[in-house]
C-alpha cells in the first residue's frame, strides 16, 4: 500500500508540475505574482491530500475547505492537462508545417495571456457544467424476469444505489436528495452496492452526515455491502456508523428475505490490501443456500462476472466504476471492465453495474450521469 501511494504522489506531482510550469510561464512578466501563484497552487493542488493526512490536527472548517478545494482541483487538473497537451501538439505540428498565422507567432507574450484566459474560462465552464450534471440524479428502470422456484413472491420492487461517497463536500444535502428519490419509488427492498462513505466515520459523525438514512422506507429493509472506500476509511467503524441508521451489512454471507429470496453480500476485492485477509469465495458463501430460491448478489467491484453465472446467481448488482465519471476516463473503464455501466445478461444471470449516485473526489460528472436504479423483478 505504501508503494501505491509513493507511485501515486510521484505521478500526481509530475502532472501538477507540468500545469504549474505552464502557468508560471504565463505570469513571467509579472514577478510580483509569482510567490502568490506558487503558494496558492500548492495549497489547491495538495489540499485534498493535506486534509486527509492532517485531519486529526485541522479545525473542521479548515478540513472541509481544504478537502473541497483539493477535490474540485482534480477536475480542473484533468482538463488543464488535456488542454495543454492539445496546445503542445499543435505547437509541435506548427514547428513542422508553420500553419499558425503571424498574429500569433509575432505576438508571443500576448498570445500566451489570451490562450491562458481562454483555457481557464473553458475549463471552468466544463467543471461548472459537470457539477450541475452531477447534481441531477437520474432514475433508471430495469425490468427482468427470474425463475420463481420456492419463492412466495410474484414480483419484487428493488431500489438500488451504489457509490454514494458521503463526505463533507456534499454532505447531508446529497443524501437528502438520494433518500427522497428512493422513497418515491415505493421500494420493497433497498440495496446499496458499496462505497456509502468517502471519509472516516468520525468525520461524518461530527457533521451529522448520514441522519437522512433513517428516513428510508421499504418493506423488507435496507441492505448494504462494503466497497473499497469502506476499507480505505476503516471498515469496522464505517459499518458501525451506517448500521446505527438502520442499514444491515452482509459481509461474505447471506440473508433469506421473507422466506422468498436470498441476498448475498461479498466483501470487496480490495479487502486483502487493507486487512491482510482474503474474502470468501462466492462458491464458499453460497454452498449452503438451497438451489430452489432466487439469489441476488451484491459485489461492489464488477470483476470476474463469470463467477456469479457459475454459482447460480440470478441477479448481480455492482458499482465502483462510476462509468469513468470524468471524461475521457469512461473510455478507459470500458476497456477495463466487461460492464463499465448498465445491464447485461450472461446465460441465466442478469447483471447491472451502476454509475453511482454520488462521486469520488471532485463533485463533477462529465463522462457519466449519477443514478438510482429501480429494478422491477417478476418471478416466474
Amino acid at each position: 500500500m505504501a508503494l501505491f501511494f509513493i507511485i501515486f504522489l510521484t505521478i500526481y506531482t509530475s502532472l501538477n508540475f507540468y500545469v504549474f510550469l505552464r502557468g508560471w510561464q504565463v505570469i513571467s512578466a509579472y514577478p510580483i505574482l509569482k510567490p502568490i501563484y506558487a503558494i496558492l497552487f500548492v495549497i489547491v493542488a495538495y489540499g485534498y491530500v493535506l486534509a486527509k493526512v492532517l485531519y486529526k490536527f485541522l479545525h473542521p472548517i479548515a478540513y472541509d475547505i481544504l478537502l473541497g478545494v483539493g477535490a474540485i482541483w482534480f477536475a480542473f487538473l484533468a482538463y488543464f492537462l488535456l488542454s495543454l497537451l492539445l496546445i503542445d501538439i499543435l505547437r509541435l505540428f506548427n514547428g513542422w508545417f508553420h500553419f499558425f498565422p503571424s498574429v500569433i507567432t509575432n505576438n508571443y507574450e500576448s498570445t500566451k495571456r489570451i490562450t491562458a484566459t481562454i483555457v481557464i474560462v473553458l475549463v471552468g465552464l466544463i467543471v461548472f457544467l459537470g457539477n450541475l450534471n452531477k447534481r441531477n440524479i437520474e432514475i433508471r428502470t430495469l425490468e427482468i424476469s427470474i425463475p420463481k422456484g420456492d419463492s412466495k413472491l410474484d414480483e419484487l420492487n428493488i431500489v438500488m444505489a451504489s457509490d454514494i461517497h458521503l463526505s463533507p463536500i456534499d454532505g447531508e444535502r446529497l443524501l437528502i436528495t438520494i433518500v427522497d428519490k428512493m422513497n418515491s419509488l415505493n421500494p420493497d427492498i433497498i440495496l446499496l452496492a458499496g462505497d456509502i462513505v468517502d471519509d472516516k466515520a468520525k468525520v461524518l459523525d461530527e457533521r451529522g452526515i448520514g441522519e437522512s438514512f433513517r428516513k428510508l422506507k421499504s418493506k423488507y429493509g435496507v441492505y448494504s455491502i462494503n466497497g473499497n472506500h469502506e476499507f480505505i476509511n476503516g471498515v469496522d467503524s464505517c459499518v458501525r456508523y451506517a448500521e446505527k441508521f438502520g442499514i444491515k451489512f452482509i459481509r461474505d454471507s447471506y440473508e433469506l428475505i421473507h422466506s422468498s429470496f436470498y441476498i448475498i453480500g461479498r466483501e470487496d476485492s480490495a479487502m486483502p490490501q487493507f486487512t491482510g485477509t482474503q474474502r470468501k469465495s462466492l462458491e464458499e458463501i453460497v454452498k449452503n443456500i438451497p438451489t430452489n430460491y432466487p439469489k441476488i448478489l451484491l459485489d461492489h467491484t464488477p470483476f470476474k462476472l463469470e463467477q456469479a453465472q457459475q454459482n447460480g446467481i440470478d441477479l448481480q448488482l455492482s458499482g465502483h466504476t462510476h462509468h469513468g465519471q470524468i471524461w475521457p476516463a469512461n473510455l478507459i473503464t470500458k476497456m477495463i471492465y466487461e460492464i463499465s455501466w448498465g445491464y447485461k445478461k450472461k446465460g441465466n444471470t442478469h447483471y447491472y453495474v451502476s454509475s453511482g449516485a454520488g462521486t469520488w473526489g471532485p463533485p463533477v460528472r462529465t463522462g457519466s450521469s449519477s443514478e438510482i436504479v429501480n429494478i422491477k423483478v417478476t418471478f416466474k
